[in-house]
């Protein structure tokens, strides 16, 4: 398979409106749609004002974090030598691990203005942020960036034009296992009743995050030069070392929630 696509979905007014942007966009509010949906479960403080209230605090976090995320993560050396280029965002140049920093921070502030508790409003999100992965990688794959590692051998093997050379579909693989996998794992652990204790659903989502996005990254390009130095040296990657750190997060939560059931 050749991919080559436009990276514009569609204009209006005239105006470019990339597949990127158009991901996030619909992500944003599919995830809202969805939690909304689940409030109704919940017999807590978290309203439907609350979720419509922090879509704007969602969209900031995921700005400043992605952007800063790439850069500190990615290609600090470049930008600190060229600070003005960190605010040319649609220059391209976003980072996942970024993204969800950013929603965490803007989540945490949220909830100290609102007077809710944090944990149990990131469950509430935990279980349709999926679907933003799902479209982000879709738009990744239509962009033809985040390459799959080089492999002839296998049928489904894509060339992006930009390099013309047989690569492993990582992008579609991510979106599989960060998206539609790990939303029915949510979803199945929501049902079962993992919301009624705040943070089990968030410690659930970091697991299964790091471990999908930990085992896709063994069939993706490392992202920088010291990502390459990473691999080569300890044969995993930075996104690899941030998985693990993610999972270790989640395994925490979770250890913590039995421990504190144990002790009650």
């Amino acid at each position: 398979m050749i991919c080559d696509f436009s990276r514009v979905a569609f204009h209006v007014f005239g105006f470019p409106i990339h597949w990127y942007a158009f991901a996030y966009i619909v992500g944003i509010l599919l995830a809202t749609a969805l939690s909304i949906k689940l409030i109704e479960k919940y017999e807590g403080e978290i309203t439907r004002d609350h979720i419509e209230s922090f879509i704007n605090y969602a969209i900031i976090g995921i700005i400043i974090g992605g952007r800063l995320g790439h850069v500190f993560f990615y290609e600090f050396d470049f930008y600190k030598n060229n600070l003005l280029d960190i605010f040319k965002v649609w220059e391209g140049g976003m980072s996942f691990f970024g993204g969800l920093l950013g929603v965490a921070a803007s989540a945490y502030i949220f909830c100290r203005r609102n007077g809710l508790n944090f944990w149990s409003f990131m469950d509430v999100w935990a279980v349709g942020a999926p679907i933003g992965f799902f479209l982000g990688r879709i738009a990744n794959f239509i962009n033809g960036e985040l390459l799959g590692k080089p492999d002839s051998e296998i049928y489904w093997a894509v060339i992006f034009v930009s390099d013309g050379i047989k690569r492993h579909p990582s992008q579609i693989y991510e979106a599989f296992a960060e998206g539609i996998l790990l939303f029915c794992v949510m979803l199945i652990a929501f049902y079962q009743g993992a919301y009624k204790t705040a943070g089990k659903l968030s410690g659930i989502f970091c697991i299964g995050y790091g471990l999908a996005r930990f085992f896709c990254e063994i069939f993706r390009e490392p992202d920088s030069a010291f990502s390459y130095q990473l691999f080569f040296s300890t044969g995993l990657n930075l996104n690899q070392y941030i998985s693990l750190g993610i999972i270790l997060i989640g395994a925490t939560l979770l250890t913590k929630i039995n421990f504190s059931r144990k002790t009650e």
